[in-house]
């Protein structure tokens, strides 16, 4: 290993940062508005990045799933079934994008989700395309409803959206009602036959499944998603890690858990998320998935939130993974939407702590921004926690002199274009509307757009810690523009837009793990 650059982020707060004294968390705004503010000039330049990615994608891999920006291809890594247009829809509409609304529009109607010749992940597919259709479907049947669309498009949303959950509802055909994530649809749709299943990839298919039965009045799709779930909020004696908490793997036979290695990272992150998110979609329906969301969020802050012994009194916070009950202090990009949601849990649930926590979250994972050459945080990183005994490593030499000022070491140096730091931003504005926040996804927005603008679009990038971000990995996610422009946007956008969240009154909308607004239930309930 060669000795690792020192980002320039870092050598400017140095001096700053080592001797910061802690400063008192942002709190909620008490009154009926918060001071939001919105930025023109910013919400053009992200909506420019917006047109570029889809232009880019428009012209050299539609309609394939994937843009390869630097080679101007395309990919099919979900399917064939044009991710980056589907994904897109709610982006564009959010943004006043019509046309690009229009042409995607066009398109949904010829995809054929009765055929691929590539394995289907009953997640990805879940979050990215039924998530987007019914989204777009509520979307123009909302807010944008007035923009004159063709109706037969409009409508197809919902009828494609039937025919894919259609096809992939054969995944919950086992044992238990616990679904095989990987499926082949050539000849037909069928089972892989997998051992196991993952927390997350069980647990993250509820909300459009729930939604796509309110919405057709076929409760089949509700029903094989929460049936799957239920062995998730009723784990058998003893599984449980500490209350709430579970391991990652699930046996597919028998629903029963198979490891007990957790946390709030990838393969357990978004069954997490969707537990509070249900209880906002319908309370009455889904109030226990509340106090399991309550039960694991407490067990969170009582075991797992945790400060680096570089500041051990600041009010930043990292959140440990864990084997057993033993915290394993490393962490990544994706767990760091848990801030977003913990202050989400916070305001619908009116508990200033959930809050708290997740601001320190927040915190927390923007210093995994700020301190590498390229302001962009890295895939994963370690930590030495400020108070354990035991598995707490010290860092490599190599990225001592890195960790005395930071209070963290790369593992992975990675930056694959995600939007879970900018997401957090965005609910810790919505709670306080403090404009540091705007600022930090402003920062972070240029950054993305110094570092990873390459060709035709936006490229991941392999080494965040170099200043140029080493070399690009000519993909760009469709993820991009669902998710990390989106909340680029919103955070700096017209703060009466519908489906913002909201701090002082129910939300009308939930945003599901891909960020596709959802409208939430309003109708009378299934009996």
């Amino acid at each position: 290993m060669h000795l690792r650059k020192i980002g320039i982020s870092f050598l400017l707060a140095q001096a700053s940062l080592s001797h910061a004294a802690p400063t008192e968390p942002s709190r909620p705004h008490q009154g009926s508005h918060l001071p939001y503010q919105t930025h023109p000039e910013r919400t053009s330049a992200i909506k420019e990045a917006f047109r570029r990615s889809w232009t880019g994608y428009r012209n050299h891999a539609f309609p394939q799933d994937t843009l390869r920006p630097l080679s101007n291809t395309g990919a099919n890594d979900r399917n064939g079934w044009g991710a980056t247009a589907v994904d897109a829809l709610s982006t564009a509409l959010l943004m006043g994008e019509y046309g690009v609304a229009a042409d995607i529009l066009e398109y949904i109607p010829e995809i054929n989700f009765d055929a691929t010749t590539t394995v289907v992940s009953l997640f990805e597919t879940t979050i990215r395309y039924l998530g987007g259709l019914l989204s777009g479907y509520d979307l123009l049947n909302g807010p944008y409803a007035s923009f004159n669309f063709n109706n037969s498009h409009v409508n197809s949303l919902l009828a494609q959206a039937e025919r894919l959950a259609g096809n992939l509802a054969v995944a919950f055909d086992t044992p238990s009602g616990v679904p095989d994530n990987d499926l082949i649809f050539d000849p037909m749709p069928r089972r892989v036959g997998s051992v196991y299943n993952h927390l997350a990839t069980i647990g993250t298919l509820v909300l459009e499944w729930t939604r796509l039965s309110d919405l057709t009045g076929d409760y089949h799709f509700a029903n094989v998603s929460q049936r799957a779930e239920w062995y998730l909020l009723n784990p058998d004696p003893g599984a449980e890690i500490w209350p709430g908490l579970l391991g990652t793997r699930v046996f597919i036979d028998n629903g029963t858990m198979a490891d007990r290695e957790g946390g709030w990272g990838g393969g357990t992150d978004s069954f997490y998320e969707y537990l509070i998110k249900m209880w906002i979609y319908d309370p009455v329906r889904f109030s226990y998935y509340k106090d399991r969301w309550v039960a694991a969020a407490d067990s969170t802050i009582a075991h797992l939130l945790s400060r680096s012994s570089v500041q051990p009194n600041a009010d930043w916070a990292f959140l440990s993974s864990y084997v057993d009950t033993v915290p394993v202090y490393s962490s990544g990009h994706l767990a760091c939407f848990a801030g977003g949601n913990f202050i989400l849990g916070g305001l619908v649930l009116g508990e200033q702590k959930y809050i708290d926590a997740g601001l320190a979250i927040t915190d927390g994972c923007r210093r995994t921004y700020i301190m590498t050459a390229t302001g962009l945080g890295p895939e994963s990183f370690q930590w030495q926690d400020s108070m354990a005994s035991v598995n707490n490593a010290q860092p490599p030499a190599e990225w001592k002199a890195f960790f005395d000022v930071a209070g963290f070491w790369i593992t992975n140096p990675a930056y694959n274009l995600r939007p879970e730091v900018i997401e957090s931003y965005y609910y810790a504005y919505r709670a306080t509307g403090d404009p540091k926040y705007q600022e930090w996804a402003w920062e972070a927005f240029l950054a993305i757009n110094k570092t990873c603008s390459i060709g035709s679009g936006f490229s991941a990038i392999t080494d965040v810690n170099e200043p140029r971000g080493g070399r690009f990995w000519d993909f760009q996610e469709s993820y991009f523009l669902a998710e990390t422009l989106k909340y680029s946007y919103l955070i700096q956008a017209d703060a009466e837009l519908e489906v913002h969240v909201q701090a002082d009154k129910g939300n009308g909308w939930v945003y599901n793990t891909e960020a596709h607004p959802i409208r939430v239930w309003q109708g009378s309930r299934p009996a």
